[in-house]
């Protein structure tokens, strides 16, 4: 997804400065006190020559070294102040920066949260993860490091100029000529440097992409004989790569040679005017070492500023994504009356909570997605009382989860009402009716981590024996059993440890341990064997006996026994009734369950 195309990026004045404030709010007596110290610690810089010139023109010319003891326990005193000074800014800008990274972080993954569906149906896991990652990170950086170099070489200029100044006019502005070139050479070569940084992270991306579809699609790449166009792609990146990086380096190196060169032109300058000066004694020579000092060291602060103005410019579009993100306000949203009696996500009044029972009603419901132009649904109307198993069938793509979708309320009716226990659910709050919901995926998620922390998700407080009771009534005590340290046994990385049906088990028994009133089960046997078919089928009869049930399924013999069946096709409802009832009306249903049916025929003759 493109930033340029992102709806909710909002152009933001001042650098968006003003927008990230409530981040660098509770931090301001320590950014104040790091500012403070900046500016003292480049005034000290600033006077350091000042000693030189005071040995060459008082101690050395006039052979007095009575002041010598004085001098030097100042000096040191001034080098220990600065070497605590550095330890200590050093401290804070680093404790500032990871302190706004995780205010930031915790912000964006705590709104996050609360986004409906829709948000991430529309941005991709990479735009989101570089949202809440690389942005805060960037922003991190800004209010610390770089406020801070920006605060020091600023001031260390203004302090250099100051003092040249009172020492002698003439040779300050002829240093002060230079400031216009050195700014017209700097920023030539930053903005270059700024573009060809960037087209480099963008192909590194591409690159980075390439080798993970490399190594995580080998199967299909050697099925499809595609290792040939693979190598070519990645060799062209690869080699664009190489060109760009060359190029930078050209640019970066012409760029240090021209800072080098101005500062030679200073010092040249200096030489030639101040030396004229000395002979003409009408400066003393460690006067001109003040100023040689100062054309040597002047070119590297005012490049460290110009480099921060162009990073800003980069900044702020990392502001402004993250305040989009933000910004972003879900589709699906509790009233502040509804979060006054019953909380919101991460604060909830469960003594206000009622019992939920398990009775859905769909009341002239009709539904568009928020990304869509068509209806899905149109004034829909269905009783499903407590206890009832509704499945919901239908070919692939043709939009069996929009119901489920629904009842969950990860969706709201664009129009109409979904009743649960005969209230609106908009009336209750999300929290309320998702811990009343067992979801139970096609594709099961399993969070790195052991077995027992796993299913805790569905209830924080099982003991071990409602963990092994849960267990097995779905059959999937085997499964534990089975590893080494049981319980405590280490799932991997999304459960890529175990089978995908020895996940869709333990999440059958996660589902379970939370003891749900409405159970969801998406194809949940779509992608297994038929041995674990058959003990996944036997778990789903146990476990909706008393729970009201949305089953979406792809094999039609799992749904014979359904209370009710939707069939859906394109999208929309197109049949509804028991089995008997559809297989009468030899309509859509009974198109699918005849399809099925012979396909399984044909395999079983083969």
């Amino acid at each position: 997804m493109s930033d340029s195309n992102n709806k909710n990026i909002t152009r933001l004045p001042w650098y968006g400065i003003p927008a990230i404030m409530p981040f660098i709010k509770p931090y301001k007596k320590r950014i104040i006190i790091m500012v403070f110290l900046g500016i003292l610690s480049s005034l000290i810089d600033a006077i350091y020559p000042l000693f030189n010139k005071y040995i060459i023109n008082t101690v050395i010319a006039n052979k007095d070294t009575s002041t010598m003891p004085l001098l030097a326990v100042l000096f040191l005193a001034l080098l220990a102040f600065q070497v605590w000074n550095n330890y200590y800014t050093t401290y804070m800008c680093s404790k500032t920066e990871l302190h706004v990274d995780r205010d930031i972080r915790n912000k964006a993954f705590g709104h996050l949260q609360t986004l409906s569906f829709s948000y991430f149906n529309q941005n991709n896991v990479g735009y989101i993860h570089a949202r809440v990652m690389s942005d805060a990170g960037k922003i991190g950086e800004l209010v610390s490091w770089r406020l801070m170099d920006t605060i020091w070489n600023g001031s260390y200029i203004i302090s250099v100029f100051v003092v040249m100044l009172f020492t002698n006019v003439k040779l300050a502005f002829i240093l002060l000529l230079l400031i216009p070139v050195a700014i017209i050479v700097i920023t030539y070569f930053q903005k270059h440097l700024v573009s060809l940084g960037r087209n480099i992270r963008e192909i590194n991306s591409r690159i980075t992409g390439n080798f993970n579809e490399g190594i995580t699609g080998v199967r299909s790449i050697k099925t499809l004989v595609a290792e040939d166009k693979l190598e070519k792609d990645f060799k062209d990146e690869t080699l664009n790569m190489e060109k760009t990086s060359v190029k930078n380096g050209h640019y970066s190196a012409l760029f240090s040679s021209s800072i080098t060169f101005l500062s030679s032109v200073a010092l040249s300058l200096v030489l030639w005017q101040g030396g004229m000066l000395t002979l003409d004694t009408l400066m003393l020579v460690g006067t001109l070492s003040v100023f040689m000092s100062y054309a040597l060291g002047i070119m590297e602060p005012i490049q460290s500023i110009i480099t921060t103005l162009s990073a800003l410019i980069t900044i702020q579009v990392n502001i402004e994504r993250l305040t989009g993100l933000l910004n972003t306000e879900s589709d699906v949203a509790d009233s502040k009356d509804v979060i006054e009696k019953y909380g919101d996500t991460f604060n909830a009044k469960r003594e206000n909570w009622e019992e939920l029972y398990g009775d859905v009603e769909f009341e002239d419901v009709s539904f568009m997605y928020p990304d869509g132009d068509e209806y899905v649904l149109e004034h829909f109307n269905l009783k499903v009382p407590k206890g009832s198993n509704v499945a919901i069938v239908g070919e692939t793509g043709a939009g069996k989860s929009t119901l489920v979708n629904l009842v969950c309320r990860f969706f709201e009716p664009t129009k109409g009402k979904v009743l649960i226990d005969g209230k609106d659910a908009r009336e209750r709050s999300q929290l309320w009716l998702h811990s009343n919901i067992g979801y139970v995926l096609q594709t099961p998620h399993l969070f790195s981590g052991t077995v027992r922390d796993n299913l805790r998700y569905g209830n924080p407080d099982a003991s071990d024996n409602e963990i092994w009771n849960a267990l097995k009534l779905v059959s999937a005590e085997s499964v534990v059993n089975r590893m080494d340290k049981g319980l405590d046994s280490d799932v991997g990385e999304g459960g890529s440890m175990l089978s995908t049906g020895e996940r869709q088990l333990l999440s059958f028994a996660r589902a379970i341990l939370a003891d749900p009133k409405i159970l969801v089960l998406d194809e949940a046997t779509s992608s297994v064997d038929t041995v674990t078919e058959k003990v996944i089928q036997d778990a789903i009869s146990t476990v909706i006996k008393g729970r009201t049930s949305f089953m979406i399924a792809h094999r039609l013999s799992t749904v014979i026994d359904a209370d009710v069946i939707l069939a859906v096709k394109d999208g929309k409802i197109v049949e509804q009734g028991n089995h008997t009832e559809l297989m009468r009306k030899k309509g859509y249903y009974y198109e699918l369950y005849s399809r099925q049916y012979e396909d399984l025929a044909f395999e079983l003759a083969n």
